[in-house]
């Protein structure tokens, strides 16, 4: 797949990036990230708070206005995690991208991707919060929303995520 066909959609200073493995044959074919119907992404991020009303993949564009971007570690490749070479995956982009944009947070949303980052096993990924590394943002490895991931589901690091990157709730007299 062409980076043109699934483009990042970054900017400076966002509060979070969302970070895939690859796209989904799915999303590639649609143009929009997290685009299969069984795909738990959109309503968790309306569920968690992050998104004040449910969108729809194709809507993916107006999450910059939230401060919420996305892209993968994989462009080039495409399909469930096990299906993208080792060759296909760009953790130098990546990372530079990351340097240059200075989101808050990045959350990646499986533990591939995450693994593929720090290049370890997926088995030595824990859910969650990650041990901060200078220079770069904070980073937290969310439960795959993939349908086919149903089994791993925790809604728990979404959460966590959502607390950490948006602020708190203007009290009331």
């Amino acid at each position: 797949m062409s980076a043109d066909k699934l483009p990042d959609l970054l900017a400076p200073d966002l509060r979070l990036v969302f970070v895939g493995t690859a796209a989904s044959h799915r999303s590639a074919a649609e143009g929009a990230y997290y685009a299969h119907p069984g795909n738990r992404f959109w309503p968790t991020l309306f569920e968690v708070g992050l998104t004040p009303r449910l969108y729809a993949p194709h809507e993916f564009r107006a999450l910059l206005t939230l401060g919420i971007g996305f892209t993968d570690m994989s462009k080039r490749g495409s399909g469930m995690d096990h299906n993208v070479a080792a060759d296909e995956f760009d953790v130098a982009r990546f990372t530079s991208s990351m340097r240059l944009h200075k989101p808050r947070a990045i959350a990646f949303t499986s533990k591939k991707a995450a693994s593929v980052f720090h290049g370890v096993p997926t088995q030595k990924i824990s859910l969650g919060a990650q041990p901060p590394q200078a220079d770069f943002p904070s980073v937290f490895v969310l439960a795959s929303p993939s349908g086919a991931a149903t089994r791993y589901w925790d809604i728990g690091p979404w959460r966590e995520l959502a607390a950490f990157v948006m602020p708190p709730p203007v009290a009331r007299e």
